[in-house]
């Protein structure tokens, strides 16, 4: 298969190839490959997954800890539902943008709009991490330091933070590539 380099055709257009290996003397070209099409990217296949992933674990988290009772007693954890909210919301809606984009074959590599991904991917994936955080430390201290796990919902609470803490793993690939195709202008 010949794939062009950037180093070879620094250009968006890249040239296609006659692939007249048989008698039909037919015109096989060769898919175009641009540098800037990374699996993760938005608008790829791989980005959708991602988004994908990040709003399925958060919207688990936060049904898991949205159906104890006794959360809102502990301020972590609100805030452990309120990120998780949001970052599915956030998730949810550029997971629809990524689909517009593979149906209709279009680039979603415009400056403004890898600008607004980067800022809003980074805002709920540290929103998403340091409510994780918070609620991974409550956790531990009703198991480990009080020991009164009988009284409360802990797997719920371990099992809502470990979601938490699996989308903020989705999220920062996404925010990464993001902020690389931004730095790389």
């Amino acid at each position: 298969m010949n794939v062009s380099h950037a180093s070879v055709h620094p250009v968006e257009d890249l040239p296609t190839t006659d692939g007249g290996g048989g008698g039909g003397g037919g015109n096989n070209e060769v898919p175009r490959v641009r540098m800037k099409d990374i699996h993760g990217m938005p608008g790829t296949p791989g980005g959708l997954a991602l988004r994908i992933c990040q709003f399925v674990f958060a919207v688990v988290g936060l049904c898991i800890m949205a159906t104890t009772r006794d959360f809102p007693s502990v301020t972590a954890f609100c805030y452990l539902v309120a990120a998780t909210g949001l970052q599915s919301l956030w998730s949810l809606s550029l997971a629809i943008i990524d689909i517009y984009a593979l149906l209709v074959r279009r680039s979603l590599q415009n400056y403004r709009v890898v600008s607004l991904f980067t800022v809003g991917d980074g805002i709920t994936s540290t929103l998403t991490f340091a409510a994780a955080c918070a609620s991974a430390g409550i956790t531990v201290l009703i198991d480990n330091d009080l020991d009164s796990c009988a009284d409360n919902h802990c797997p719920q609470f371990e099992t809502a933070t470990a979601m938490a803490f699996i989308s903020w793993f989705a999220a920062l690939p996404s925010f990464l590539l993001n902020f690389w195709s931004l730095a790389s202008r």
